[in-house]
């Protein structure tokens, strides 16, 4: 088991590697120029061409891609830093992610901030999103074409057709205006408040998260529940589930002990893999519900074209995505006894 989990973990490296250069080659793709695009955000005049050439030279956007590559990944890491060209700080070898183009805030300080909201909305999602996904879809395997069957196959297809930025407009239009008409104003206490972190105030906490958590919820719901339909009815016509059934077992313990155990393992699989599209669907709905999260500050960065800040936040995110398919991979071995490492 150690000598898997190493090979994963070294496996990784050159991953992070091609995913870092192809985030850092992307943004430099974006169409405008970043330095007038700063200037302008900040809410100047339109700026002369010789405080734009200064400007540049000051972020080091007038060097070359490899260059300002090599100063992202490196920094002064070596202690050299007349080889590398004037770079300045430890670099992503050293853990430090840089420097905010627009406020020459540190990026650590940032994501220190907003990261723990983004983890709390994703995990109230991962929470919704079984406690619902797996009953659903369980009912609708043992209760094929019926009603109920029907019922939950609509959830899922509207789950997974209307885009989480639809169905947060609409709750909210919901909560804001037809309720609001409805109760003559006095359903404006359903809306969340602003939010506060977790160990200030936990129930406004919860309260603020609550609906972007079910929207976000909603669609990982949606997929898993399909999932855990199309295995379940896989699973039911296993010759093991009838020679259960033969030996005179109730349904449930059929179901829950014999079916469930090997149905649920793709169902795994898809929700560990959707965690970091997890992250990416936070970008919208943070900014739909006024969230200070991770999402937001990465759309935030991409409109300005903040370059250091989104190379930050996406490769965290890719990060999180390898480390998170190694631990699924680990689940199986405890799942499901028959899997093996060597």
């Amino acid at each position: 088991m150690t000598q898997y989990i190493i090979k994963r973990l070294l496996a990784a490296i050159p991953t992070i590697f091609f995913v870092s250069v192809i985030i850092f080659c992307l943004m430099r793709l974006i169409p405008g120029d970043v330095v007038e695009k700063l200037a302008i955000s900040d809410g100047g005049s339109a700026p002369s061409d010789e405080f734009l050439d200064q400007r540049r030279v000051e972020l080091g956007l007038d060097r070359s891609w490899p260059h300002q590559y090599k100063c992202w990944a490196l920094g002064d890491a070596f202690n050299n830093i007349e080889a590398i060209g004037g770079c300045e700080g430890g670099g992503l070898l050293r853990g430090d992610l840089g420097d905010s183009l627009r406020t020459s805030a540190s990026i650590n300080d940032l994501i220190k901030a907003r990261l723990p909201l983004s983890i709390e909305l994703v995990v109230m999602a991962m929470l919704l999103a079984p406690a619902l996904a797996v009953p659903l879809g369980i009912i609708s395997a043992v209760k094929q074409d019926s009603p109920i069957d029907y019922g939950a196959r609509l959830f899922t297809v509207l789950g997974l057709s209307g885009p989480d930025f639809v169905w947060g407009t609409l709750l909210i239009l919901f909560l804001t205006v037809y309720l609001d008409d409805v109760t003559f104003g006095a359903i404006h206490s359903w809306l969340p408040p602003l939010y506060e972190p977790l160990f200030d105030n936990p129930w406004a906490n919860f309260q603020a998260l609550i609906l972007a958590a079910l929207i976000i919820g909603y669609r990982l719901s949606a997929i898993s529940a399909r999932m855990m339909r199309s295995t379940m009815l896989e699973v039911l016509r296993e010759d093991y589930v009838r020679t259960a059934r033969a030996k005179g077992l109730a349904e449930r313990p059929v179901i829950l002990k014999h079916a469930l155990r090997n149905a649920v393992i793709p169902v795994l699989t898809i929700m560990a893999g959707q965690i970091t599209f997890l992250f990416g669907g936070t970008v919208i709905v943070e900014q739909i519900f006024r969230l200070p999260g991770l999402g937001r500050l990465t759309l935030e960065s991409v409109r300005i074209g903040d370059y250091p800040v989104v190379q930050a936040t996406v490769l965290l995110m890719s990060v999180v995505f390898i480390l998170v398919n190694l631990v699924v991979d680990l689940m199986y071995g405890i799942i499901d006894p028959r899997i093996r490492y060597s």
